[in-house]
């Protein structure tokens, strides 16, 4: 019975079976191990021996009892025969002893080497947990020696949250309530990494008394399979939290099962509890919403019939309590039978109401958003304004008709190319292009607007145009284009300009009129007070001008006031300014400030006039022009300061023979007569 218990465990060992398997062998090594030899043959042995002891005392005491010669010979031959069988029972159990010694030599050896050889942990351990005896794979999987590990007690190599489960077992042990044990706990290694292990084992107890005297336990390595569970269980959870997450519930079909279940996610998206929709496969058909039916119904048949990979399929489904859930429906067959039928599928559903919602509410928009493209297409066709579109890269994305007619180029050559080379407008003064390109930071809500824009079109004609540029922003304030808006501003450009210019000039003449003259002679007098500088003025008042006027009329005076005002621009350089005051009075401003250059220069104006030779109605007349002199610098006054020194100047020289040249003292006695008035002087 020791080796087959032997053989048995030693079985179990080998194979490194664990549980129950385990357990079984070491409960017939304990057995094996507990073995004293039977009882009943020690006290024959015991109970022969003392009958042969008590024969041969009566052998020696026969003779002294003087029976007779049958009656000593009868007890003696039951002596002999009594001797002899105690001599012959006695060999045959000293033959059994040695026999069973030699068994439990050869049993003790066959556990040793099965105990040494063994790839799974084997330990002896006292009833106060040392270690009494252990193996080299259980010291191996600490990553002790032997003699260190026999060395420790249980307690010390075992995890701290896992010692009550040892020392429950230990006291249940002790107090004869189990004979065995199985449980999973941690070990610590010898550098303090803690190892998932699986023990097995049996108390081995006191033949006579039952009292338990020591452990055998076997330990197994399962820490390997203890974090593969952990992992398995990790991403089980993570598997379980996105679907949760995302609002993603499982379905699985298993007709070996017997239908179908569903997540606790599934079933709640739909308002129903955990398990209530578990079971028919046909259940969820019949929730569908019938205008929904047929699309479910062809994507199921596609995919049976392999035409597709997955099932796919977007449909309703009824709420418990009534409204539609919106679903997307993804499975596919994972088994199916040698017929070809299905076996086991499984897929997830999707709660998508928010997303047909928002696709529905997308759709309204895009119709209106549609609406009112066309609306504003209409309106930038009919406008009689030119209007063109870009996106953010300067690209051409729209252009009306006046824009074509405007630009000499056809929209659908336009669109797509960049603004500049349909698009080239220059600045009207200094004819530097007008730069259209992604505005700044700080101009992003800034319109542009330029009225002296010349637009410079395909055929290199030129069209004055007014321009507005305004960015195209989003809601999140990005750049995204620019609209330009321009007009044909031509004949509004040419009409401002002859009204700028009737403005400024005198309309018989040409020239300045005393308006503007006026304003440029105040810009003059600040600039000299600024920076100094000098500048000479003149006031030129024609001789006998009176009698031109009474004797040929007023066209015989405008007539001739036009030769004067070209006689005095001809002399003077371009530099100077000629200005009509009224009537027959001139005012000229040298721009060169030496006094003698304005003698010479007046002087000069008074021969070409007298030369000019004028005649009407084939009457001669002689002209001639008297001319005052002052200085404009600094410290000379105002403008009509200034005007009225050189008109008393001029006076002065009608007052010495008309015809000649005048200059105004440089400064003004304060007891001298007040300037006269500017009529005065004619």
């Amino acid at each position: 019975m020791a080796a087959a218990a032997y053989n048995h465990s030693l079985k179990s060992i080998r194979q490194g079976c664990g549980g129950v398997q385990l357990r079984m062998g070491w409960d017939r090594i304990v057995a094996w191990l507990s073995w004293r030899g039977p009882r009943a043959g020690k006290q024959a042995v015991l109970a022969l021996m003392a009958a042969g002891l008590v024969t041969l005392m009566a052998s020696v005491l026969l003779p002294a009892l003087e029976l007779g010669a049958d009656g000593l010979k009868f007890c003696l031959q039951i002596s002999v025969a009594v001797t002899a069988v105690t001599l012959f029972v006695s060999a045959l159990f000293i033959r059994r002893i040695i026999d069973d010694r030699r068994q439990i030599a050869e049993s003790e050896q066959r556990f040793r080497r099965a105990m040494e050889d063994s790839a799974i942990g084997v330990a002896i351990v006292g009833l106060d947990g040392r270690i009494l005896q252990t193996n080299p794979a259980f010291a191996a999987m600490l990553g002790y020696s032997r003699a260190e590990i026999e060395a420790l007690t249980f307690f010390q190599i075992t995890h701290p949250d896992d010692l009550q489960i040892g020392r429950e077992t230990m006291i249940a042990l002790k107090e004869g309530k189990i004979d065995s044990f199985h449980f999973e706990k941690r070990y610590l290694k010898k550098d303090g990494t803690p190892v998932w292990a699986q023990l097995a084992g049996s108390v081995i107890r006191e033949d006579e008394t039952g009292k338990p005297l020591y452990l055998v336990s076997q330990i197994e390595d399962i820490d390997a399979r203890k974090q593969a569970e952990a992992r398995i269980a990790e991403a089980e959870t993570r598997w379980n939290f996105a679907l949760t997450s995302a609002g993603q519930g499982v379905w699985s079909l298993d007709m070996r099962k017997g239908g179908t279940t569903y997540s606790e996610t599934w079933v709640r998206m739909l308002g129903y509890d955990d398990g209530e929709l578990d079971g028919d496969p046909d259940r969820w058909l019949t929730m569908i919403h019938p205008d929904d039916r047929q699309i479910v119904a062809d994507a199921d048949r596609a995919h049976l019939a392999g035409e597709t990979a997955f099932f796919e399929a977007e449909f309703r489904m009824r709420h418990k309590d009534g409204h539609w859930v919106w679903i997307l429906d993804r499975g596919k067959a994972i088994e199916r039978d040698g017929e070809g039928r299905l076996i086991r599928a499984i897929g997830s559903l999707t709660d998508i109401t928010e997303r047909k919602e928002a696709e529905e509410r997308r759709k309204v928009s895009a119709a209106m958003l549609a609406d009112e493209k066309e609306r504003l297409r209409v309106t930038l066709q009919s406008i009689g304004d030119a209007v063109i579109c870009t996106d953010a890269a300067n690209r051409v994305t729209f252009m009306n008709p006046v824009a074509e007619k405007l630009t000499g180029i056809a929209s659908g050559e336009a669109l797509g190319k960049v603004l500049g080379d349909v698009y080239w407008a220059v600045d009207e003064e200094t004819g530097q292009r007008i730069g259209l390109t992604r505005p700044s930071a700080a101009d992003r809500h800034h319109c542009d607007q330029n009225a002296r824009a010349v637009l410079i079109i395909s055929d290199d004609t030129r069209c004055s145009i007014r321009q507005m540029v305004s960015p195209i922003m989003n809601d999140r304030d990005e750049f995204c284009g620019l609209v330009i808006v321009f007009q044909d501003f031509t004949d509004a450009r040419a009409l401002q300009r002859q009204l700028a210019y009737a403005a400024a000039h005198d309309a018989l003449t040409g020239l300045a009129n005393r308006p503007s003259f006026i304003r440029t002679m105040e810009e003059l007098v600040d600039r000299c007070r600024l920076n100094g500088g000098e500048h000479q003025f003149m006031f030129v008042d024609l001789d006998h001008f009176k009698a031109v006027n009474d004797t040929g009329g007023h066209a015989a005076g405008d007539a001739l006031l036009k030769r004067v005002a070209d006689a005095i621009r001809n002399v003077l350089g371009p530099e100077d300014i000629v200005a009509r005051l009224g009537g027959d009075e001139f005012a000229v401003i040298l721009k060169s400030g030496a006094p003698a250059r304005a003698t010479v220069a007046a002087r000069c104006i008074i021969e070409a006039i007298r030369n000019l030779g004028f005649s009407w109605d084939g009457r001669p007349h002689s002209i001639a022009a008297s001319i005052g002199l002052a200085p404009i610098r600094a410290g000379c006054g105002e403008v009509d300061e200034i005007i009225a020194r050189a008109d008393a100047a001029c006076y002065a020289a009608k007052a010495a023979g008309r015809g000649c040249v005048s200059a105004a003292p440089d400064e003004v006695s304060k007891d001298e007569a007040a300037p006269l008035p500017l009529a005065a002087a004619s």
